[in-house]
């Protein structure tokens, strides 16, 4: 099934800014810049994230995220607008879809005019208690269960900021799941 969708923020943050407790305050400099276009790359993330190609986030290199969760924030927490996306440090925030009932294993495609990337859904984006802090006060109780989903590129390709189309993959076979994601461009086996 095919959804049309924006994508409203692209992150891409070099390191872990938040190391320690909350109420200490996050390492100098955390402010997420957000990208216009992100590189993808299959099985390794997003181009110059902290997690790319990091052996230990291989299925869960990139956070997809619904800015509706914001929005339902905002109005919950009686916020004047809705916090900025890349305040929850997520890599990709769409508008549209409802991220948080894609179920874990389904495969996804999101196309923002360069060709889809298919991403693998494996498991929720739980917040933590940094959400307080970086995003408003009462933000990690209120995105709980709203928090975005971890999710593996399965392709390599670029998104960028805009109109898009969100594609459920459900019965999609995904090649060499086995051994390795498969890159754009090359041929199995």
């Amino acid at each position: 099934m095919r959804h049309p969708i924006a994508v409203v923020a692209l992150l891409v943050a070099a390191r872990h800014a938040f190391e320690g407790r909350p109420q200490n305050g996050p390492l100098p400099d955390p402010s997420p810049v957000g990208r216009e276009r992100v590189e993808v790359r299959a099985g390794m993330g997003l181009v110059g994230d902290r997690y790319f190609n990091h052996p230990a986030h291989r299925d869960a290199a990139v956070t997809v995220f619904a800015a509706e969760s914001l929005d339902e924030l905002a109005r919950a927490l009686d916020l004047p607008a809705p916090p900025d996306p890349l305040r929850t440090r997520r890599n990709i925030t769409l508008r549209g879809y409802p991220v948080d009932s894609i179920r874990r294993g389904t495969v996804f495609s999101l196309d923002s005019g360069d060709g889809p990337v298919r991403f693998m859904a494996h498991r929720p984006a739980h917040p933590c208690a940094w959400m307080d802090v970086t995003v408003a006060p009462g933000a990690f109780t209120g995105l709980r269960r709203h928090g975005g989903l971890r999710c593996e590129p399965l392709d390599d390709g670029v998104l960028s900021v805009g109109p898009a189309v969100l594609e459920l993959l459900d019965d999609v076979p995904v090649p060499g799941r086995s051994a390795r994601p498969q890159r754009r461009g090359s041929s199995p086996g």
